[in-house]
């Protein structure tokens, strides 16, 4: 006769308890997660580009204009917040945002090729993997290089890029100063024929990361991809070719 705790036998094992992680973090691991974060941050790019170029337009109204509106971008905020207070933040958040775009697009691109693509409902389409794997490889690694010569040309006044009459604090002579060398307005000129196409695949696939798709309006996204990408092109390139045929002195 088993008595005490020979008859309840062996105490079972204790399982350790494993702490789940953070449900961001979980979302952001799997696919899905990962378009819609390429997609949102792809959104907030695209109204930056079209902000910056809208911006620029000033070159056109000379000097005066373009300069002072270089300032008021400083001054935005104030007095609560300190000088370029405004703008640091906004720097701060698109280099957050292009990480974040660089960093799910090149893990999409990874997890596409490791297995089979699935298409979303109503046709294959540009998926966002796709648009990935298609751009990323070229269009945007020469994006990227372009993006830190165009800082330090007009922005930081450093480095080869950089013209020996840079003033800070005033972006239409350096502008201007800059486009006069042809060699560095054909760069810029082919830099933005490059974000037109890149931006024409984002603008096109950012709806199906976000689950919008419907094949019944394809031919309005495709119209909406084409006339923004058409917008930021036509708007970037008239810049150097104002400078280089005189119109802009």
């Amino acid at each position: 006769m088993h008595t005490g705790s020979a008859a309840r036998g062996p105490k079972p094992l204790r399982q350790r308890r494993v702490r789940p992680r953070f449900w961001l973090l979980d979302f952001y691991g799997s696919a899905v997660g990962k378009k819609a974060v390429m997609a949102v941050t792809g959104i907030l790019l695209l109204g930056f580009v079209l902000a910056h170029m809208l911006g620029n337009l000033h070159l056109y109204e000379g000097s005066e204009k373009m300069n002072h509106y270089g300032e008021y971008l400083r001054t935005i905020g104030s007095p609560i917040l300190p000088h370029s207070g405004a703008l640091w933040a906004l720097r701060t958040g698109l280099i957050l945002a292009l990480v974040l775009h660089i960093h799910s697009a090149v893990t999409l691109t990874l997890m596409n090729r490791q297995s089979r693509p699935v298409g979303y409902k109503g046709g294959r389409d540009y998926l966002a993997a796709n648009y990935a794997a298609r751009t990323m490889r070229w269009s945007g690694i020469i994006i990227a290089f372009y993006l830190l010569f165009h800082l330090s040309d007009l922005t930081w006044g450093t480095g080869i890029a950089a013209t020996d009459e840079f003033t800070r604090g005033e972006p239409y002579q350096n502008l201007v100063a800059s486009f006069q060398r042809e060699p560095v307005a054909i760069l810029y000129i082919v830099a933005n024929v490059l974000l037109g196409l890149h931006i024409y695949h984002g603008a096109w696939s950012l709806f199906q990361s976000l689950g919008w798709a419907n094949p019944r309006f394809n031919h309005w996204r495709r119209g909406f991809a084409i006339v923004f990408a058409a917008i930021i092109v036509v708007g970037n390139v008239s810049f150097p070719v104002a400078v280089m045929t005189g119109l802009v002195e």
